[in-house]
């Protein structure tokens, strides 16, 4: 007898296999690239290697951690697993998504290498999660506000995803001489716990491990979690350390007395699990997604086509500034599946292109900027938008916005102005109320007020990644408007002001501010978008029971 989940999975094969039958018709873009545009070529491909070669060095820093003497101390002397090493005893695979990794770099306050924490995105049993794990080299996990703001929006990809979330913690708390600038406010440390509180009535599971010190706000972090686990002998958990309680009562006290394994496993009930080493408590961890309820479907039911050009070339198409733009299909065509694109709109509002595809077999609408958003193009952008919001297709925004344009000179030029302005202001209202997943990849300009429309980052898109060729600012420094009337005879003021633009625009001034969630080399793109699109469909097989009120689960 064929079971029920049987005959489940093969009908969804079966039903996948023929929907891709049918995206052999689509139009296959040419992707040839004239020699007319040779130079153009060279000229992006150039910046595109010093760009690439300036993103591997700032990696090269970060993966060193907090320097060698902090490593030293970390494995030796607290004999605990670097950050990596964990996430390899604990993930599925050696692959995973990592988020933000230049976070904290060249900050007010000094460096501080990838925040002080890795977030990202693996799998685990199957299924995909999102974590944050401290890492106690830089700074012994103390966190600074570049962190919290790394930690809130790993949760808020959770949230938006609806995936479920694993904390490593091993962390010194806040960072007492910064703490206006990461305890009062709305959306500073105290937000982390609000989500916890958010995540687990929505139904996300949170399971966290104690592998090192929470002192402080940091141990609110494993209490507040669904399923916690804690490492013997190094995983410790205190509002106040013994160095504090010496300090305010005069009595010596062990860390493990005052917060060990032994204590919260057996006395207090904050924690789950007790762990004798790492590799056991990562094993209850895998045990405990194990129990998470999922029916994921096996990945290899999808074939698809390859592009049929080199991703590679994309060096060459990432533009060095707009002037060195070329057409938006030729790279289109080396990111879908067989270079095939079902236009949308193909002759109206030419400067956006619109149209559907398949990335590694899941179909996406594609908005991507092919000049400037006038009019037409707005509306045709609305328009679209709003069809894959009804059809329940995720959209890829590919975002090169033009720098800002003159001034209208004359009444006509005033009245194509404000129409322009009220249809770009329909497409951010459009973007900003559809409730499709959106993904956002910058590759070239991220100007003013189009970049809105293109959903950038304050439009919530699920993920947004940069090329290292982007530039991120409310005009383009390279092509300035000239207001030099505002400024002294001498040019002074303008010309510190536009380098202020120069230094603040870069992908990595804004990577490092944690205003996107990676910055990603070209012909990385297809793969990642794809990952992306994956991991935003896992919460179709979450299986949940009909639940009125819902509230999270709170340790008694």
């Amino acid at each position: 007898m064929v079971s029920r989940d049987m005959m489940h999975t093969s009908s969804m094969s079966f039903n996948i296999k023929n929907k891709h039958q049918y995206t052999k018709s689509f139009p296959v873009l040419d992707g040839n690239i004239p020699s007319l545009y040779k130079h153009v070529l060279d000229g992006n491909s150039s910046n595109s290697e010093i760009c690439i070669q300036r993103y591997l060095e700032l990696l090269a820093k970060i993966n060193k951690g907090g320097g060698e003497n902090a490593i030293f101390r970390h494995t030796q002397r607290n004999k605990k697993l670097l950050v990596r090493e964990r996430l390899r005893m604990l993930l599925d695979d050696e692959f995973f998504l990592e988020l933000s990794p230049l976070a904290g770099l060249d900050m007010p306050y000094g460096d501080v290498p990838g925040a002080g924490c890795l977030t990202g995105l693996g799998k685990i049993c199957g299924i995909w999660c999102v974590f944050i794990a401290n890492d106690a080299t830089v700074k012994g996990g103390t966190i600074y506000p570049v962190a919290v703001k790394k930690q809130l929006r790993a949760q808020e990809i959770a949230i938006q995803s609806r995936l479920p979330f694993l904390y490593l913690v091993d962390s010194g708390g806040a960072f007492l001489p910064l703490q206006a600038e990461l305890f009062p406010d709305q959306f500073h440390g105290g937000r982390i716990f609000y989500n916890e509180a958010v995540m687990s009535a929505m139904r996300l599971s949170q399971v966290a491990v104690v592998c090192g010190s929470c002192t402080a706000g940091g141990a609110y972090v494993p209490t507040m979690a669904q399923e916690t686990a804690i490492v013997d002998k190094i995983g410790t958990m205190f509002l106040a350390g013994p160095p504090l309680v010496k300090a305010a009562t005069g009595e010596d006290i062990l860390p493990e007395e005052l917060g060990g394994a032994s204590l919260h496993s057996k006395v207090s009930g904050c924690v789950d699990h007790f762990a004798s080493s790492e590799k056991e408590a990562y094993e209850c961890v895998q045990n405990i997604f194990a129990t998470l309820n999922y029916e994921i479907p096996a990945e290899d039911t999808v074939d698809y086509d390859s592009p049929l050009y080199s991703a590679d070339e994309l060096l060459g198409l990432a533009p060095k500034d707009y002037r060195y733009t070329l057409h938006i299909k030729l790279i289109l065509s080396r990111m879908i599946d067989g270079s095939r694109f079902q236009e949308f709109k193909a002759n109206y509002g030419t400067t956006l292109v619109t149209g559907f595809a398949y990335i590694e077999g899941q179909l996406v609408g594609v908005v991507a900027n092919n000049g400037e958003l006038t009019h037409d193009a707005s509306l045709k952008g609305c328009h679209f938008i709003q069809l894959c919001n009804q059809r329940n297709v995720p959209i890829l925004f590919i975002l090169n916005t033009a720098p800002q344009t003159a001034e209208p000179v004359s009444f006509a030029q005033a009245k194509d102005h404000t129409n322009k302005l009220k249809a770009q202001a329909s497409m951010m209202a459009t973007v900003a109320c559809a409730t499709v997943p959106k993904i956002t990849l910058v590759i070239g300009g991220c100007y003013g007020n189009e970049s809105y429309a293109m959903c950038g980052r304050s439009f919530d898109p699920n993920f947004l990644f940069l090329w290292p060729n982007a530039r991120i600012a409310l005009v383009d420094s390279r092509h300035f408007p000239t207001y030099s009337q505002i400024w002294d005879d001498t040019g002074t003021e303008l010309k510190q002001l536009k380098e202020k633009l120069e230094e603040e625009s870069s992908a990595f001034y804004s990577s490092a501010r944690v205003w996107d969630d990676g910055v990603i080399l070209p012909q990385d793109s297809r793969k990642i978008i794809a990952q992306c699109l994956r991991i935003m469909k896992q919460q179709k097989y979450q299986i949940l029971s009909p639940q009125q009120n819902p509230l999270p689960v709170i340790r008694m």
